[in-house]
């Protein structure tokens, strides 16, 4: 197949195009914007550089987008370009162009314009944030994605959803939660946090990507919604916690030393029995054997 992945430059983006472009089988392209031209595009999929064809447009420019789209002519599209996601309360309007604009922007490139063929699915990913919406990121992404349900309804766009709950492991930016918490406890040092109460579904970036590419293999119903988690739920204080175990080197997590966020969903579980039904997926990898990955990744890396 040949297949179009959009946010290859993010943490999730970047597994799936390096998963996808080591197999034989498809031909991967990653739309990226014009930033990463030069000296920056290495830093994207390093040793698979060659293995991609690399299409440059801005997601909020409809006609750039267009022609990126034409250019590789995908029998797949996987979109997780989004602005926000390690800056959930960025500016509204910023929210609402890098999120909803270009969605609609990709939507319209992929399904209205005349080509000789049209992606048999697109995978719009979304963010288990969506069912507070307690943010701009959030909400701006819930609003994309009642888009994507309304074409999928009213015109039969083969669109679905895929939901990866809480993804932690290799490439993560640090301002988010086990990647802060494993840099600060290799580090020795301690790590401020709320009192950590809500419950979340952890999943490791192995095993979403491979829920992403069953989700592409799969042929879904216009408008499926398939949820990435264990079924599981762990605090964030124990998560936390067990980082510090893994590490082992000091320091310790601070309980209460930052204000909880208002609005914030205290439980929820990913629903694994229609990833299961659907796509024949189910997660792999424990919550031990994930963090105790993370942390042999993590202490190469630091030296």
């Amino acid at each position: 197949m040949r297949v179009l992945v959009t946010g290859a430059a993010g943490f999730i983006g970047r597994a799936l195009a390096a998963r996808l472009a080591a197999d034989d089988r498809h031909q991967v392209a990653i739309l990226v914007r014009d930033h990463y031209r030069g000296e920056l595009l290495p830093q994207v999929l390093d040793d698979l550089k060659d293995r991609l064809l690399v299409v440059f447009a801005d997601l909020r420019d409809y006609q750039n987008t267009a022609r990126a789209v034409r250019a590789v002519r995908p029998d797949l599209v996987y979109h997780l370009a989004a602005g926000g996601i390690s800056d959930p309360y960025l500016d509204v309007n910023a929210a609402i162009e890098k999120n909803l604009f270009s969605t609609l922007n990709l939507l319209r490139a992929a399904f209205e314009q005349e080509m000789d063929s049209h992606p048999r699915q697109l995978v719009a990913v979304r963010t288990p944030g969506e069912l507070s919406a307690m943010n701009p990121y959030a909400a701006s992404k819930s609003a994309a994605w009642q888009f994507c349900a309304m074409f999928a309804r009213t015109r039969g766009w083969p669109i679905a959803g895929v939901m990866p709950f809480q993804t932690y492991g290799p490439g993560q930016h640090d301002r988010h939660l086990v990647s802060g918490a494993m840099a600060a406890a290799l580090a020795g040092e301690d790590f401020p946090m709320t009192e950590g109460s809500q419950e979340k579904d952890w999943i490791y970036i192995d095993d979403v990507v491979d829920g992403l590419i069953a989700a592409g293999e799969a042929e879904l119903p216009p408008g499926t919604n398939i949820e990435l988690g264990t079924g599981a739920l762990h605090s964030v204080a124990e998560i936390v916690s067990r980082v510090y175990d893994v590490a082992g080197k000091g320091g310790r997590p601070v309980f209460g030393a930052l204000p909880s966020r208002a609005g914030e969903v205290q439980a929820h579980a990913a629903d694994v029995e229609t990833a299961r039904a659907l796509i024949g997926w189910q997660a792999s990898i424990s919550l031990n054997e994930g963090l105790a990955r993370y942390y042999t990744y993590m202490q190469a890396q630091s030296g």
